[in-house]
């Protein structure tokens, strides 16, 4: 497995944490939690934010870490807009053939076949990267079903 540097995760000050699909992850060594509007961000040099629409999260990316903005499709994109990121940051977007297991019921994703939960984005990224996935979907109800629709992707 490869480590690196850790997982940071910008969560909106209003998401419902009872929905939140990454509950139960804010103890883990390898992730930091902030809240918007009101911590300040670490340095984003070495990082790459997850998006939608950008070049394909690899292995070669492996060295960096991952900047996930967590929140509702409309809260993430006035996030987004209103973070500041160096120019180094750069944005990656997960291959099209993970299949959320979500029952999403916003009609404000932009793509809901690739609208990923939280969760199950950072469960893809760390695939992606050789990183461990251990414990990312233990509080996921739909883990199984992710995982299942998943399966011809996973490693």
């Amino acid at each position: 497995m490869i480590s690196g540097p850790s997982t940071l995760i910008l969560r909106h000050k209003r998401e419902n944490l009872k929905k939140c699909s990454l509950r139960g992850l804010e103890a883990r060594a390898d992730i930091c939690f902030f809240t918007y509007p009101k911590d300040l961000l670490p340095d984003l040099s070495n990082y790459i934010l997850l998006g939608i629409d950008a070049p394909l999260l690899t292995r070669e990316d492996a060295d960096k870490g991952l900047f996930l903005i967590d929140g509702t499709w409309r809260y993430a994109s006035v996030m987004q807009l209103n973070i500041v990121t160096p120019p180094s940051l750069m944005v990656r977007s997960l291959p099209s053939d993970w299949i959320t297991a979500y029952p999403r019921r916003q009609n404000d994703c932009p793509d809901p076949k690739r609208g990923l939960a939280s969760v199950e984005a950072l469960y893809a990224a760390f695939a992606i990267l050789g990183k461990n996935t251990e414990g990312l979907l233990d509080n996921y109800y739909w883990k199984e079903d992710f995982l299942k629709k998943n399966k011809s992707i996973l490693p």
